[in-house]
């Protein structure tokens, strides 16, 4: 199966600010790229992050509202750490199964190239990565991403976390869709 990676990016290509801070994600979107960025997760068969944006994750998704819960707590997910992984709380997962989808996530702690092969050789939908900064610039140099899809924002950020940096030689990609969004938002899907 593929592996698709959805990121938000701002013009100048950073995927947070120098602090870590996202807020100008939900200040420059709108209902349809919402409904665009809901769709892509919807699509998903199994959902990848990396440790730290897994335990940022997990303790919000299962008491969310909104059109994002839904998917984010049903679909499987799959972490990856290079840095160990202590669990999540149980207790809750005991009584929400929406918290039981989170506390039964796969963890790869060996090498992530081997981890995803293994991964794209199961049968069924796509693999969706999401996260942060870390996690997709390791991604990015296994060479076993299929398709990017990136909403990129109508912000300059200035400095902070690219995804597209340390790159041992270029790669090219075909672009095979294009949206515009009402408040400026372009969602650019490419494939290798």
């Amino acid at each position: 199966r593929k592996l698709i990676m959805k990121m938000s990016v701002s013009l100048d290509g950073f995927v947070c600010d120098a602090n870590g801070q996202k807020d100008w994600v939900f200040k420059t979107g709108d209902e349809e790229s919402l409904a665009w960025s809901v769709e892509k997760i919807r699509e998903a068969g199994l959902i990848i992050m990396g440790r730290k944006s897994f335990e940022t994750m997990a303790p919000y998704w299962p008491t969310a509202t909104g059109p994002f819960a839904a998917p984010m707590n049903n679909i499987p997910k799959a972490l990856f750490t290079k840095k160990g992984f202590k669990g999540i709380d149980t207790t809750t997962a005991e009584q929400s199964p929406s918290a039981a989808s989170w506390a039964g996530a796969r963890v790869f702690d060996g090498d992530l190239a081997e981890g995803i092969r293994e991964l794209k050789a199961e049968s069924g939908k796509p693999i969706v990565a999401i996260g942060g900064a870390g996690f997709m610039q390791h991604l990015i140099a296994t060479g076993l991403i299929d398709e990017y899809h990136l909403a990129i924002h109508p912000v300059a950020l200035g400095s902070g976390l690219p995804i597209f940096t340390g790159l041992k030689i270029p790669f090219y990609l075909k672009l095979a869709e294009v949206k515009v969004f009402p408040k400026g938002i372009v969602a650019q899907t490419y494939r290798i």
